[in-house]
């Protein structure tokens, strides 16, 4: 197998670059809500010694005694609100893993405590929200930070690199994403989950918002910030039975000047996926999860197959690059796929697609 020798040379000055400074103290992380699943990837983290919990706030007692038991933490590190939380520990940054819907009161609760927020994707279920946590973010100087799985594959750096860096691909022309699985219901989503994940208000969609986000994160990275002329969306319930009240499925159309980008998110795969296909004028990069990838580069005939290497520690998980971003060894520029303007434009994407599948029609931008 031919090594992309360039792009190894790169991915590996990246990690010199971000290795760990000398031993720090951990920052005080505060926890918001327990009812997103994705909960377990903070509480059943091996100690990295660059962040410590010191508080959860969650008002479900049968949650609080269920995460006690399970990682056996503490009963004194849990508090009824996030109030409580907040005047007691003083966190240095809270992450929130709760519904979509409060997010906001999240970030108005901790901005004016200059408190740096982490939520799980997306970042907010309208553009009033999102407009609303922006200014607070804005007018107490904190970092407002969205986290998704796909930020902290190894592929999709390496396609950012030949596509964006180091033109091995040709002017981007074409991206097509696939996102989703079987269903919320159908892998066994808690039930605390499900409760909001298939709520029209407290989500503001199903896997239009679900799966749909990942798709513009990343394409507003690849467009290096850059708005799309338009949006084109049809969404379905193909299980009505199952999820009466949101879509199930979701494809958006996303028209730049000289691009575009398809995003299919959907609870109906037979399989767990997230993976991309960037086309360029003269080659490709296909990113068919964290690490496989198949290339194509400009001037070549044949595809090669090629495995990204794991990114650097303090990049290569959402807890490492908070600690960074908190302690200003990672300054996040607008368009990084968890910054705060990259995901006010993700928000602005899925209204649009929810406004012209509720039409029919192409919402302009």
């Amino acid at each position: 197998m031919k090594i992309i020798t360039k792009t190894l040379l790169i991915i590996s000055a990246l990690a010199l670059t971000f290795l760990a400074p000398a031993q720090q103290k951990p920052v005080r992380i505060g926890v918001a809500g327990l009812t997103h699943d994705h909960i377990h990837g903070l509480l059943g983290r091996k100690a990295k010694g660059d962040i410590v919990i010191v508080g959860i706030a969650e008002p479900n007692q049968a949650l609080v005694e269920k995460y006690a038991n399970l990682y056996h933490i503490d009963k004194k590190l849990f508090f009824p609100t996030l109030d409580e939380m907040l005047r007691k520990t003083k966190p240095e940054a809270v992450m929130a893993y709760n519904d979509i819907f409060g997010h906001l009161e999240v970030v108005e609760k901790c901005a004016p405590r200059g408190i740096h927020v982490m939520v799980e994707k997306p970042l907010a279920v309208s553009t009033e929200h999102a407009e609303k946590m922006a200014v607070l973010a804005k007018k107490y100087q904190i970092q407002l930070l969205t986290n998704y799985e796909t930020t902290w594959y190894g592929s999709n750096a390496v396609a950012y690199k030949m596509a964006d860096e180091e033109n091995a691909i040709g002017q981007i022309r074409k991206i097509e994403f696939h996102t989703g699985h079987q269903g919320p219901v159908e892998i066994g989503c808690s039930k605390e989950f499900l409760a909001w994940l298939t709520d029209p208000v407290l989500n503001g969609a199903g896997a239009l918002k679900d799966f749909g986000c990942y798709g513009a994160n990343i394409a507003t990275w690849l467009m290096k910030g850059k708005t799309p002329v338009s949006v084109t969306a049809v969404t379905h319930t193909n299980k009505p039975q199952v999820y009466p009240k949101v879509d199930d499925e979701a494809t958006i159309v996303l028209q730049y000047p000289e691009a575009q980008v398809v995003i299919q998110a959907s609870w109906n795969w037979p399989y767990n996926r997230k993976d991309m296909e960037l086309y360029g004028q003269s080659g490709y990069v296909f990113c068919k999860n964290a690490t496989d990838m198949a290339i194509l580069k400009t001037g070549e005939k044949q595809p090669q197959d090629y495995t990204a290497p794991v990114l650097p520690d303090s990049r290569n998980d959402a807890f490492s690059y908070l600690a960074g971003v908190v302690r200003g060894s990672i300054n996040p520029a607008p368009s990084d796929l968890s910054a705060l303007p990259n995901n006010i434009t993700v928000v602005k994407i899925l209204e649009a697609a929810k406004i012209s599948a509720k039409t029919g029609k192409t919402v302009f931008w």
